[in-house]
Order: structure tokens, then sequence, then C-alpha cells
């Protein structure tokens, strides 16, 4: 899962996967003729109007989310605050995770691939068959089945016992 010639893999077929999903939802679009007339950037969300409370609320949210880890983690490192945030901030730093692949996968492809899939696209063609609400919590409960490949990989691979990867896979998939 590691390798870097398993990771470029994966980087093409998602690239090839987030490539036609848009196509699929205007497929849908024109086949169902729900709203009509509606550009497709439109219908996948992806608008102008309130774009900024729109992109800065979330990202204050998850700064929230993390201040806990960061103070704990912060806590329990022998460096002091204004060193680890000297490491963190440095070019070298950023560059060394620009050019590797398992940060690129899990912190820039993975997101970006993840929100457009199941929020951009599946969102717009559930929400008129089920209501809004409803599309609303069904589209983490279809991202949290897309990923119970890890539950194979690590029975496959014996990474731990059955019960606990069960567990943690219930946890994931709960949350």
């Amino acid at each position: 899962r590691d390798h870097p010639a398993v990771i470029k893999r994966r980087f093409t077929s998602v690239l090839v996967v987030s490539s036609l999903s848009p196509l699929c939802v205007l497929l849908w679009r024109e086949l169902t003729g729900i709203q009509p007339g509606t550009s497709l950037l439109t219908l996948m969300g992806f608008r102008l109007e309130g774009i900024f409370p729109a992109a800065l609320l979330p990202l204050l949210l998850t700064m929230i989310l993390f201040l806990g880890p960061l103070m704990q983690l912060s806590m329990d490192c022998p460096c002091d605050l204004t060193d680890g945030l000297k490491v963190v901030l440095a070019p070298r730093s950023w560059a060394r995770c620009l050019t590797d692949m398992r940060w690129l996968r899990n912190q820039v492809i993975a997101p970006l691939t993840e929100e457009l899939v199941f929020r951009a696209c599946m969102l717009p063609m559930l929400a008129p068959c089920t209501g809004l609400g409803p599309a609303v919590f069904t589209c983490p409960l279809f991202f949290g089945v897309a990923h119970f490949h890890h539950i194979f990989e690590q029975l496959r691979f014996r990474q731990s016992s059955v019960g606990s990867i069960f567990l943690s896979a219930a946890f994931q998939f709960s949350y």
C-alpha cells in the first residue's frame, strides 16, 4: 500500500474515477431531467456566491478541532513550541513533504478526490431522490463503505487481531 509504485497506480486510478464522476453527474442530469438548465459546476456545488464563508468556516472548524491534539503534542514534546513551529514552517520541511508520495496521498490527493466524488458528485444525485437531509447523512455511509477494503487489507496481512481490526473499523465507520 505504501510502495511508491502502488501509490502512483492508485493516483492514476483515482484521477480516472475523479474525471469520470462529474461526467456521471452530467449524464444523470440529462437522463433524469432533474434541475434542467443548471450548469454542471453549480449542480456539483461549485459557485462563487458565498465562497468565502464556505471556505473559511470549515477551515476554522478544522483548526479548532486540531487544537486539542496540537496542544497535547506541544505538552508532550521535549522542545518548546517556538522550536516546533520553526521546524513545521521551514521551507525545507514542506519541500520534503511535497516529494513524499505517502504525504501527497494522505494530505492532498485523497481529501480532494474524496470530496469531489462523495460530496460534489454523489450529493446532487442523492438529494432529489431522498431529500437533502437523508442525502447528507447517506453520503458519509457510502464513504465509510468505500473504505472497507482496509479491513480486508489488514486481515490479509495479519496486521492485528481480527477483533481489533473489526473494532477499529466499526469505530472509524461510526465516526
